[in-house]
């Protein structure tokens, strides 16, 4: 067996010339191409990019009040630094955002909140 080290060493002594006649050469003696490897390589981060990646931040939307109303405007104050009158508004109003771009667990804990209170929310 050949030494690996001392080949490794040979190698680092060629010049780009030289090394691009040396992949020609083993290509035709053993009958394979360079640029298959690289090619499969390159596929792979393609593949990487088709995975959905999953969402780390929410918007906290109330499509309904429901019939709680007075329950879910405490609810907001609650989750928000509204005073009463912008709390009321934003219950009152079908696709509010009462959080935006929360972690997952905050985005989760107001929407219980806010359900708990009657009204009807999405996490977008």
């Amino acid at each position: 067996m050949a030494d690996i080290k001392k080949l490794a060493e040979e190698l680092s002594k060629l010049t780009v010339l030289e090394a691009s006649e040396l992949v020609k050469n083993l290509e035709e003696e053993w009958g394979v191409s360079a640029a298959a490897p690289v090619a499969v390589a390159a596929a792979a981060p393609g593949a990487g990019a088709e995975a959905v990646e999953e969402k780390t931040e929410f918007d906290v939307v109330i499509k309904e009040t429901g019939p709680k109303k007075i329950d879910v405007i405490k609810a907001i104050r609650q989750l928000t630094s509204l005073g009463l009158v912008d709390a009321k508004n934003m219950a009152e109003t079908a696709g509010g955002k009462v959080l935006t771009q929360v972690g997952k667990e905050a985005a989760n804990d107001a929407k219980e909140k806010l359900e708990a209170a009657g009204a009807v929310v999405e996490l977008a």
